[in-house]
């Protein structure tokens, strides 16, 4: 009996994937939370900070379907651990970097070590999810909003403080993580070897789907849509919010980090009630709900004083997250048996779209304003309508 046939959760292994991939998007966020710094330190452009931002998620999301597509065939259980070497390697590099090309290069193997984790530690969550899809998914991505999260306080009480070269004590955590994913890899082994004694090579086959093709090529349009909404408008909120308060507030960057803290922490909550819902209720009313349900509080957040500003733009991530498993789950439940490919486009389009919107922002605030920047992308969040045409789900 494998892991996917049994109805309960497998939670020790939930619990480890969520430590995973809260260590690997901790570190994954330091990039984004030393931009201050860096621009500072090299004189950077907006434009050029988006395009730090651009060439880690394009390399994450140019890899990701690649390594989800050969692992559905050819799993490698200790590929998770293998990957956070080039995190480390990366992060090493961004600490002495001298010049903005080795900048590039470094965040680059950044995003290669993240195209690595995510679509398997994805499948591997499925394999422990029993009968709870959803939930299983967001207790996964919880980890990486927690990472995220705790990104900036990391910069703030140690980078901020001590220098940019203290970015290679930060890279020390890759080890951890590193050790993590060796226990995660023992696990998925087993499950691939019980597989192979039943006689199951691929342990979703036993999930179908009633939809025609044309009916899921529709669908994935319009999930496509619904990305883009989201996953712009997240860019903009996670990349420059600090840069938003610093200069409409004039708050300092050190406060700043702590704001993106607790708009990044709260985020969790929304994903673990989007899971729990979706599980309950079908995954394409959470869709719908969590991206249009943001609307209101996303155009509002630009014209209010900084108390109503932070807690507006907590409340629209927060909805908006809920909708981020329930995507995720719905895609693997319309296309059963590519659990690795359909991770990997699924984070990788997700990283690549929020990269090209970072470019974007980046370049509009230099032409205009940031504060231009998050009045323009506070009509995004209306294109959730789209969820209306998507085919209902079973759950």
């Amino acid at each position: 009996m494998t892991a996917t046939s049994n109805n309960r959760l497998v939670v020790s292994v939930l619990v480890m994937v969520c430590v995973a991939h809260l260590l690997n998007d901790l570190l994954q966020s330091v990039i984004p939370s030393v931009y201050p710094l860096l621009k500072e330190s090299f004189g950077l452009s907006f434009l050029q900070i988006g395009a730090i931002t651009l060439v880690n998620n394009i390399t994450s999301s140019i890899m990701q379907p690649v390594v989800g597509y050969y692992s559905d065939k050819h799993p490698h259980p200790f590929l998770l651990a293998l990957g956070m070497g080039c995190t480390f390697a990366g992060l090493l590099l961004l600490a002495f970097a001298s010049q903005f090309p080795l900048i590039l290069v470094a965040v680059a193997l950044v995003g290669l070590g993240s195209a690595v984790l995510h679509p398997e530690a994805s499948r591997v969550a499925r394999m422990a999810s029993g009968n709870s899809k959803g939930l299983a998914q967001s207790i996964f991505q919880i980890g990486g909003n927690m990472g995220r999260s705790l990104g900036p306080v990391v910069v703030a009480l140690v980078v901020v403080r001590l220098g940019r070269w203290s970015i290679s004590l930060v890279s020390l955590i890759a080890f951890v993580a590193v050790m993590v994913l060796v226990w995660v890899g023992r696990w998925y082994r087993r499950q691939l070897l019980l597989g192979q004694q039943t006689g199951k090579s691929k342990f979703d086959q036993e999930n179908t789907t009633t939809l025609t093709r044309r009916q899921v090529i529709w669908a994935l349009v319009v999930l496509l849509v619904l990305m883009f909404s989201k996953d712009f408008y997240l860019s903009n909120l996670q990349n420059y919010f600090t840069f938003f308060l610093i200069d409409k507030f004039g708050i300092s960057i050190e406060a700043s980090q702590y704001c993106l803290f607790a708009l990044l922490f709260s985020s969790a909550f929304g994903l673990i009630l989007g899971g729990r819902l979706g599980d309950k209720y079908g995954r394409k009313y959470v869709i719908w709900v969590s991206i249009l349900g943001a609307a209101p509080f996303a155009l509002l957040m630009p014209y209010c004083n900084l108390t109503w500003t932070i807690i507006l733009a907590i409340l629209t991530g927060m909805i908006i997250f809920t909708s981020t498993s329930a995507i995720l789950v719905y895609a693997m439940d319309i296309l059963p048996g590519n659990v690795g490919m359909i991770s990997g486009v699924f984070f990788g389009l997700s990283f690549g779209l929020g990269g090209i919107g970072s470019a974007l922002f980046g370049w509009v605030a230099d032409v205009r304003s940031i504060e231009f920047v998050f009045q323009l992308t506070a009509f995004l969040p209306l294109l959730g309508f789209v969820a209306y045409w998507l085919p209902k789900d079973r759950y």
